[in-house]
């Protein structure tokens, strides 16, 4: 059943066929939707102990690439034994981020790629949107003044009361819309880490990406490499299309694993922290630069500090062609060009 959002009414119905099901007739449905109806207040069975739930991001580089290595179990292992990738040189980075990973954009011209992102957002912003939220009045204009404000946002903090108080709405309507705009898979929400698993959602300020880097331009009009490379966000969608990756090859990574930020009270700020075999710690961040020097290690190696045994090794994704190994004091440090994740370069100009 596709587009399952638009029919909840069936889940009762699924659920009761679901219990008379014998052992071997397991799998009789299969929901895809492009949706998550079961997060929604407008459904009240989620079918706990019914289904197994999946989620599909767009494509990956790697899987545009044909490339087989998955990112996350090669972070894990420590697994880079080749000495250099291919280069890839800021216009194909800009071009990569432009283009996002939706199949339908990968071979688009620039305007054949501006109008089918303009279609799928007043679809996902009129229909999909009331299938997960009852809205009133004039919602879509604030849907999509909100859409634009969250893509200049993209890999910063999340301040609900700035957001709020820049676009002139509630905050629980800000909240809400946001929450929305989640179960669409329009934006992700990133926790900020704490030892303490706790306190992980309850305390610390969110970081903020948009799951597709094409769908940020086009919300932000930018449409050319050049035009990219010149603003003010080539960096910020830069880190978004790495922890866009990442979700991507965490879904299908070996062992499970969770992303967070880090961010001290000292402002040092790790972009990325990701966590495997219960506590083992990842920090990993992202420089738009294609050299590096020792003082770009600082954050991380105060990352380590903090963790002590549970600090696994730090990673900086940079923009040069080399893959690199350090060493601080006790820890373990490797720097991997972006290019890692894939031949970047099989993109429409």
């Amino acid at each position: 059943m596709d587009e399952f959002q638009y029919v909840p009414e069936l889940i009762p119905a699924i659920k009761q066929a679901s219990d008379n099901l014998k052992m071997g007739e397991k799998g009789r449905f299969l929901l895809t939707g492009s949706a998550d109806i079961f997060r929604s207040a407008r459904t009240q069975e989620a079918l706990p102990g019914h289904m197994a739930r999946l989620e599909l991001y767009p494509l990956s580089i790697a899987e545009i690439s044909s490339s087989r290595r998955n990112l996350v179990d090669c972070l894990i292992a420590g697994d880079f034994r080749t000495a250099a990738e291919p280069s890839w040189s800021r216009e194909t980075i800009a071009q990569r981020i432009l283009v996002g990973g939706y199949p339908e954009t990968q071979q688009m011209s620039m305007r054949a790629r501006g109008i089918w992102f303009q279609s799928y957002l007043e679809g996902r912003l009129f229909k999909d949107f009331e299938s997960l939220h009852s809205a009133r009045g004039d919602y879509y204009s604030k849907l999509r003044a909100l859409s634009s404000y969250l893509a200049g946002l993209s890999s910063g903090l999340l301040k609900y009361a700035t957001l709020a108080r820049n676009l002139q709405i509630d905050d629980r309507l800000a909240r809400r819309y946001i929450n929305v705009l989640e179960w669409l898979y329009i934006v992700k929400r990133v926790p900020a880490y704490r030892k303490n698993r706790g306190k992980r959602i309850a305390t610390g300020m969110p970081k903020l990406h948009l799951v597709d880097t094409g769908l940020a331009c086009h919300l932000l009009r930018v449409n050319s490499p050049d035009q990219l490379l010149r603003s003010g966000h080539y960096g910020a969608l830069l880190e978004s299309l790495v922890y866009s990756e990442l979700i991507k090859h965490a879904t299908h990574a070996s062992r499970p694993c969770d992303l967070f930020h880090f961010r001290d009270t000292n402002q040092r700020e790790v972009n990325l922290v990701l966590e495997h075999s219960g506590t083992k710690i990842i920090g990993i961040e992202v420089k738009a630069s294609s050299t590096l020097r020792a003082d770009d290690f600082r954050h991380l190696s105060r990352l380590a500090e903090l963790l002590g045994d549970d600090f696994d090794r730090g990673v900086i994704i940079y923009t040069g062609d080399k893959v690199l190994q350090f060493r601080f004091g006790q820890h373990r440090f490797l720097a991997l060009p972006i290019s890692i994740f894939g031949n970047g370069s099989a993109v429409q100009q």
